[in-house]
């Protein structure tokens, strides 16, 4: 981080003990992120931001130290941005909040470019008996685009000629109405 070259000293030295206070000590290598996302908010900011992810996501207060030590760039993100995560994950995906606490990294994932259109292949394949093990929603959303296309949508050419032009449409934004099955 450059920037810290330029900065006060006694000003660095805050940003990491606000950074230990969030659960991120020095030696881990998410310090870079979270000093990045406390860099210029102040604590009653940043406990701000705390209560907005626990309204939100339904958390503990546990719970949001987790998500918080697990990916500190989670302070930086809009509450718009956040709430329509939460909106998504929770009520239409039906994740449980507490895992995506555990998992909080699935937020960092473009909504619109990747959550949705990988949920909504999955969805498909499920309704229509194409999947023989039910994949984890955070599996299907972490992995690669190559492997997730070799993955679900390749295998399934013949049964949902598609799919694939679907998922591609629903990638850009454009969500058709419904997957085709034929």
């Amino acid at each position: 981080m450059p920037r810290l070259l330029t900065t006060n000293p006694e000003h660095v030295g805050a940003m990491v003990t606000c950074a230990e206070k969030l659960g991120v000590p020095c030696g881990s290598g998410m310090l870079r992120q979270a000093l990045q996302a406390v860099a210029f908010l102040s604590e009653e900011k940043i406990a701000a931001k705390v209560d907005y992810l626990k309204n939100t996501f339904r958390w503990s207060d546990a719970e949001a130290c987790v998500a918080v030590r697990k990916y500190p760039s989670v302070l930086r993100k809009s509450k718009e941005s956040l709430k329509l995560r939460s909106e998504f994950l929770v009520s239409e995906v039906g994740l449980e909040p507490v895992s995506i606490a555990h998992q909080p990294v699935v937020l960092s994932l473009s909504l619109e470019g990747r959550l949705r259109p990988r949920y909504y292949v999955i969805k498909f394949l499920k309704e229509n008996g194409l999947l023989h093990r039910d994949p984890s929603f955070f599996t299907a959303v972490k992995i690669t685009e190559k492997v997730f296309v070799e993955k679900f949508i390749c295998p399934h050419k013949e049964a949902a000629p598609h799919l694939a032009e679907d998922y591609a449409t629903t990638c850009k934004g454009e969500v058709p109405t419904n997957f085709r099955f034929t």
